[in-house]
């Protein structure tokens, strides 16, 4: 097949592009131009924030499929479904599971009632658009420079999956971790094993609290499969690791395999040193399922959990976070804290 991958170079997109050009498909990248594509695929540069003035370049490479692994609003989903109308087969979105209502009421910006977990594709969606207040929004660019000022993938969603014309999919991805995770989520715990802390805290409620996750390779190896198997069309899946574990189990997960031999301790909120608390309403767990998308086109990871996590932590020993999205440690309030539990 010819696919065309939307902003292809980053952290997901280089793991999808190596395991379509493995397959044997002929592959086109969209991007900035910051790094070249991998050899064998064909570069096309431009801005994802201007994608018409890119028209022409697009549709000469005239793909069967296009995968839009940035799209971060309602506005760019128009733009998307217009420009390869006629052009495509089918457009599969990259989506968030930040649509979910738990996820609101999880952050603290809806009151709840609680929501009811695992998320299946048939939860409720957010009631409120534009999750991110705009202090958020400028943080997250700083990460993932393709998010605008509107992003919200609620009604970016709609408009790829109600095209009358051309053939939607929606992947709705976890918090992806694992080598180039522009977030870090494994840092705070493997720097501080690395540090030989001897104590390593977390608040009750966030030691207990669940979410979805799947490694970088595992959703890249879920977008691949959606792309080339038009049982997808005009389907909805979550992408995730089953069984989802809370945050302890994760740290645990870890210090295992950097044969760590201190001691976790979860503390009341009130006695937790104030840097390590999270906001929101821990209350409200994020566990998803992915039956849908093993069910009906037979997914399943091809990298083991373990290796994964191996993987995901040798990555972070060798790429420390810099020093402006550093995570806090105030080691000197851990060893109080932790004192102060016998």
């Amino acid at each position: 097949m010819r696919i065309l991958l939307i902003g292809g170079n980053g952290f997901i997109g280089r793991f999808a592009v190596a395991r379509l050009k493995q397959q044997g498909h002929a592959l086109a990248v969209f991007h900035r131009g910051v790094t070249a594509a991998p050899p064998g695929v064909e570069d096309i540069r431009g801005d994802r924030n201007q994608l018409t003035a890119s028209t022409e370049k697009l549709k000469r490479f005239a793909p069967e499929v296009v995968i839009d692994l940035v799209i971060s609003s309602g506005t760019q989903a128009e733009e998307l479904m217009n420009i390869f109308r006629g052009a495509t087969g089918r457009v599969v979105m990259v989506s968030s599971m930040d649509v979910y209502r738990a996820m609101a009421v999880s952050q603290g910006t809806d009151s709840g009632p609680l929501q009811e977990v695992p998320l299946t594709e048939d939860s409720e969606l957010r009631r409120v658009l534009h999750p991110y207040p705009p202090e958020g929004v400028q943080f997250m660019r700083k990460i993932f420079p393709w998010v605008t000022d509107d992003y919200d993938k609620i009604p970016a969603e709609r408009l790829v999956m109600n095209d009358r014309e051309l053939p939607g999919t929606v992947l709705r991805f976890p918090m992806v971790y694992g080598p180039g995770d522009p977030l870090h989520r494994f840092y705070p715990v493997v720097k501080r094993i690395a540090d030989r802390r001897r104590h390593i805290i977390f608040p009750e409620t966030l030691a207990a609290w669940r979410s979805a996750r799947g490694y970088v390779e595992n959703v890249a190896a879920a977008m691949a499969l959606a792309a080339t198997d038009d049982r997808a069309a005009r389907r909805i899946y979550n992408v995730c690791e089953e069984p989802s574990f809370s945050e302890l189990e994760w740290a645990r997960k870890i210090a295992s395999e950097m044969r760590w031999e201190g001691e976790f301790v979860a503390l009341p909120v009130e006695r937790t040193p104030p840097h390590l608390l999270k906001p929101g309403n821990a209350a409200q767990h994020w566990t998803a399922s992915s039956a849908r998308i093993r069910q009906e086109l037979g997914y399943q990871e091809p990298v083991a959990i373990e290796q994964a996590i191996r993987e995901t932590i040798g990555w972070e020993q060798e790429h420390p976070p810099a020093v402006e999205f550093l995570p806090k440690f105030d080691y000197g309030a851990e060893d109080t804290a932790a004192a102060g539990q016998n």
